[in-house]
């Protein structure tokens, strides 16, 4: 509502409910400035009004990966918020694509938009360029969103980046959203410039891309206080301005009744029983360190199994297999993707124990969910894993043996020290990472309120 729409009979009536209203006055010459009232009315509208938050960076909604999780997480608690409206970019196609027809309660516009937790979610397809896959998702987004805004007259978006990919994109873009009144947000994840997948020269890209991207943004959203360390230290001739607001992770139960046809039916296909096997969920690629977490497995004495919920890299899977030979030992057991996030959850309950890899990035949601939910957590030893779990965990190295003997130490623990492991790490993610917690943050922030 804009002051110059408000009329001579908008003001009157304002006048009679505030039990002002003199008809012979018609100079409004009552001692109360009315234009004053009505401007200030204008602004508690203009307040009430939706704040647009454009979100590009994740591939897909509900995978494993960080951003997706957190993506998928702020839209649902968010979904009945009537504050803030959600725009989220998703990859059509490729590696990591968007497939809807997953989730539950989609509502479909088309075959590239549709509304998930009342979130507006639109599909970017690429083109096959190799690497330069993910640049061209994220400037088609950034361009889609900006289009978006004008022609919708959009009231001070926000711009919320996912990565580090778009350094050279980052001033252009950051000039046309501000042109258009609104924010750039910037999450840079971890140090993606050090993740084993890449040659030297796209490393040098990443970490030249991040210094452009935290140079051209208006706040940099750290998960991890590590990484906002980092990037003050690194970055402090731009002056950046961050915050720390972590990924977090569910403290209830899972729904699923343990006597359930859908959790007894995936136990007996995988030949599986509830307590007796280890877990890692994640992504498949190297620096999340399956090489060493397989290896070290097969030399253990254990008499569990080893259970790996991951994403498909069939090139990555032959390249353990020729290394480590995996298939000959069936403790080891690849047993896919599972989409059902009550099922995973009551999986990741039922574990005896979970390993944690990662090592290179922030705070880690699978890291988190873990915590939450299982009682004995195997970490390796770096700073972004006892960041979050500090004295709640059991670590390791990559050193050959470590983890061999760590896993047979665990093994042996009886169930009270297991059950005070479980005790703290639910007391650490209550007190520092629960959703509620961190999207309540998420939420203040959007709406410039103090976090």
């Amino acid at each position: 509502m804009q002051v110059w729409q408000l009329q001579q009979r908008d003001i009157k009536s304002f006048k009679r409910e505030a039990g002002t209203d003199n008809s012979a006055a018609e100079d409004y010459g009552d001692g109360i400035d009315w234009r004053n009232t009505i401007m200030q009315i204008n602004k508690q509208a203009q307040r009430k009004e939706r704040q647009h938050v454009y979100i590009i960076g994740a591939k897909s909604l509900g995978a494993y990966g960080g951003y997706e999780t957190f993506v998928d997480k702020l839209a649902e608690y968010h979904q009945n918020n009537k504050k803030i409206k959600y725009h989220i970019a998703c990859k059509a196609n490729g590696d990591g694509c968007m497939d809807e027809t997953k989730l539950k309660e989609v509502k479909k516009i088309n075959a590239n938009e549709f509304i998930y937790h009342n979130a507006y979610c639109f599909k970017i397809h690429v083109p096959k360029i190799g690497a330069a896959q993910a640049i061209y998702y994220d400037v088609k987004a950034l361009s889609k969103c900006c289009k978006h805004i004008k022609k919708n007259h959009i009231k001070n978006p926000v711009v919320y980046i996912l990565a580090c990919r778009i350094g050279w994109f980052a001033p252009y873009f950051q000039r046309r959203v501000h042109k258009l009144h609104g924010k750039v947000y910037l999450n840079p994840d971890g140090h993606e410039w050090m993740r084993a997948k890449w040659n030297k020269l796209i490393q040098w890209y990443w970490k030249k891309s991040e210094k452009l991207m935290v140079e051209h943004c208006d706040l940099v959203i750290c998960d991890s206080k590590n990484i906002e360390k980092y990037i003050i230290e690194n970055y402090k001739k731009y002056n950046p301005k961050t915050i720390f607001i972590p990924y977090g992770a569910e403290l209830k139960k899972g729904k699923i009744s343990n006597n359930t046809p859908e959790l007894d039916n995936w136990y007996k296909k995988n030949k599986l029983s509830k307590k007796n096997y280890y877990l890692a969920v994640g992504r498949f690629v190297p620096e999340n360190n399956y090489e060493v977490m397989i290896r070290e497995f097969m030399k253990s004495d254990s008499q569990r199994d080893f259970v790996i919920i991951t994403t498909a890299n069939n090139k990555f899977l032959e390249k353990l297999e020729q290394k480590l030979h995996f298939k000959s030992d069936k403790r080891v057991k690849f047993v896919g993707t599972i989409y059902a996030q009550e099922l995973l959850k009551e999986i990741r309950e039922n574990a005896y124990g979970y390993f944690h890899g990662h090592e290179v990035g922030g705070t880690n949601p699978s890291l988190l969910e873990s915590l939450g939910s299982t009682e004995l957590n195997l970490l390796l030893d770096v700073g972004f894993n006892k960041e979050v779990a500090e004295d709640a965990a059991l670590y390791w190295s990559k050193k050959e043996g470590d983890l061999c003997e760590l896993i047979e130490k665990a093994d042996k623990m009886n169930k009270t020290e297991i059950m005070e492991l479980g005790r703290k790490a639910k007391e650490r993610i209550k007190k520092e990472y629960s959703w509620e917690k961190i999207v309540g943050k998420y939420e203040r922030l959007f709406l410039n309120e103090e976090v």
